[in-house]
């Protein structure tokens, strides 16, 4: 029988008044790669926020159940040092923190102890160059003046070196050329293990071009309607959405 990590169950989330979420169930087991794809408007960042307590997106009902612990009422912060990890369709600008300052004090944060300079200077080298990223962006301010490829092969970079159990991708695909999602694909594949799962959340699917993944679920209208394997992308690529919607206005 396979690790529980994340369960979500009947989530309800609202977003100034509005409900996005309508009884939403998911459940991810320790090793899985899960995707779910959808229309616009359907509720896959809303999903994405929520897992992370996102102020802003407010749970009405249901529950968010991590490694056996409901952590609905948890803080972002509190979630990023249980091991969750969102990287962000638009990651924001932090001018006066440089790249390697940034990561290095959040996985102090998580792990509640000192990172030595020298051994994180190290490893965050080493992934640097892996993914092809200009050595001297270490020293940049975070994401300032980044390109938007940039800014994707970062968030991977923060990924891959924070370690977390459960890594929400939230259309990282979004915008990128070919050579950049092959990069970012790579970053993924460092980052996988047996011990750790992931959420990808994408509609235009280029990553999935070298990431299988163990399920794909269908996000229509605030809830999973359909859940298959990884030949249902191809189905959605080939017939997009309009047989599930079709489905849910019967």
């Amino acid at each position: 029988m396979k690790d529980l990590l994340l369960e979500i169950n009947n989530l309800k989330t609202k977003v100034d008044d509005k409900e996005i979420l309508k009884g939403l169930n998911l459940k991810i087991n320790k090793g899985e790669v899960h995707v779910v794809m959808g229309p616009n408007g359907a509720g896959k960042s809303t999903l994405a926020n929520t897992i992370m307590g996102h102020p802003k997106y407010s749970v009405t009902d249901g529950d968010i159940v991590f490694e056996g612990e409901t952590i609905n009422e948890l803080k972002p912060d509190a979630r990023a040092k249980k091991g969750i990890f969102l990287s962000f369709q638009a990651p924001e600008e932090v001018p006066g923190i440089t790249v390697e300052n940034f990561i290095r004090t959040a996985k102090s944060n998580i792990e509640d102890k000192q990172i030595s300079y020298l051994s994180f200077n190290m490893k965050l080298q080493k992934k640097m160059d892996l993914l092809k990223i200009n050595k001297e962006y270490a020293e940049r301010y975070l994401n300032v003046g980044f390109s938007g490829g940039e800014k994707k092969k970062n968030e991977i970079l923060q990924m891959i070196l924070l370690e977390p159990k459960l890594a929400i991708l939230d259309e990282t695909d979004s915008g990128l050329d070919v050579d950049a999602v092959k990069l970012v694909s790579q970053g993924v594949s460092m980052y996988k293990n047996e011990n750790n799962s992931m959420l990808i959340i994408t509609h235009n699917t280029k990553i999935l071009e070298h990431i299988t993944p163990d399920f794909v679920h269908v996000l229509v209208d605030g809830k999973i309607i359909h859940t298959g394997d990884a030949a249902l992308v191809e189905e959605i690529n080939t017939n997009g959405f309009e047989k599930f919607l079709s489905e849910i206005n019967k």
